[in-house]
Formats: C-alpha cells, structure tokens, sequence
C-alpha cells in the first residue's frame, strides 16, 4: 500500500508533466519527419496563435492509428488538418479520415495544405459543429479523436463511446489542461478544467474501456474499447 503523501499544487506553472528538455530530445528523435508543408502549418500556427498538437503528439497518434490497423476515423474538431495529416498518413489511400470543424476557413486552408502533402483524397471535411457532423454518420469508426472546445468533452465521450469498434480507440487531446486538473484549491473550478476533469474520470470508470493517459504536451488519453 502506497501511502505516500500527495503534494498539493495550487499553481499550475510547477505543473509541467514532461520537462522541456526531454521533450526537445525526443523532438530531435524524429527529425525524419520534418517536411516543408508541416513546417509551414506548424508556423502558421505559432504566427496565429491557434492550438495544434506539437509534432510529437502528431507521431503518437499516427503510431496508434498503425497499431490498430485504423482505416476510418472521426475527428471531433479538426482545425485546418494538422492532426488529419497524421491520421491521414496512417489509414493509407483505402481509409478515411472524416474532419469536422465549424470554421469554413479551415477547410479552405486543410484542403490546401493536405493537397499539397497528397493527403486530401483520404480526407472528408464537413463544415459544422463537430457533435452534428457527428450525428449525421453511421457505423463503428476505429478511432474517434476529440478535440473540441472543452467545455463539451463529457458530450462528446458519450456520444463516441457506442460508435468505437472493439479493439478501437478514443482518443482525446488537452486532458491534463496545462496541470490545472492537478490543482487543489477552494475558489470555484472553472468551466473547462470541470469539463476535462468530468470527462476523464468518467472514462476510467467505464468498465468497457481500458485507459491511459501519456502526459506528453498538455496530456493525450487514449482508451481501448474492450
């Protein structure tokens, strides 16, 4: 029996899962994927200030999608492709990839840049609201990848859960939330850590579904339909 004392953490700044400098070691690991059109959608993000998956988490979920031998995945929030072109490289010319994202600008430039990298064929773009692109399919997908606004990840786990097949994944970004799920304080939990916190446990409760977290950038879950 552990009975370790848990230390309480109320600023989440002291809460950083993967120190920097291991994650820039394992960044130089894989300089083999560098790619000028990756490169630009990774500038592009930086100069727009807009959230992607960082290149490692991006070869952590193609490395998931091979695992399994994915060939169709539902992307619950896809921005302008970045995480597509991994799943995308993943499900090969016979699978699909279908993207979701409720700005008709990201479609423009997904298409644009998963063109340019001779991935656009795999992809299925709808522009709308994740959760209704979602309703409107049918069938078992491999993989359902979440990464909407947070305050709809519990939504979002139980409208996936009954549409994984078994030996399938869901897989959610951002479950860590910068350390703030971590943190023990008596002031009101904001919206989002409350929703990220609701939908992690309530996947690790689920007894159909084994779970894990990899603390990799701000936290990756995958859980496997049993």
């Amino acid at each position: 029996m552990n009975n370790a004392k848990i230390p309480e953490i109320t600023d989440s700044t002291e809460l950083i899962p993967v120190n920097p400098a291991i994650e820039s070691y394992m960044r130089n690991l894989v300089v083999h994927t560098d790619h000028p059109v990756l490169a630009e959608m990774e500038e592009f993000a930086r100069l727009q200030n807009f959230p992607i998956v960082n290149r490692l988490v991006g070869i952590f979920l193609e490395t998931q999608a091979r695992m399994i031998n994915a060939k169709r995945i539902f992307e619950f929030g896809s921005g302008y492709g970045y995480s597509a072109y991994w799943f995308a490289q993943a499900v090969g010319e016979e699978g699909r990839v279908i993207c979701s994202d409720a700005d008709a600008k990201n479609c423009v430039r997904a298409e644009h840049y998963l063109t340019a990298l001779n991935l656009w064929q795999q992809i299925d773009f709808c522009v709308g609201r994740a959760q209704e692109v979602f309703a409107q399919t049918d069938g078992l997908f491999d993989i359902c990848y979440n990464d909407v606004d947070k305050a709809g990840y519990p939504e979002v786990w139980r409208m996936a859960r009954n549409r994984i097949r078994s030996g399938g994944l869901y897989i959610a970004d951002n479950v860590l939330w910068h350390g703030r799920v971590a943190l023990k304080t008596t002031d009101p939990i904001e919206e989002s850590t409350a929703a990220i916190m609701e939908h992690n446990q309530l996947i690790f409760d689920d007894p159909e579904f084994d779970a894990f977290i990899n603390p990799i950038r701000d936290g990756v879950i995958v859980a496997r339909k049993k």
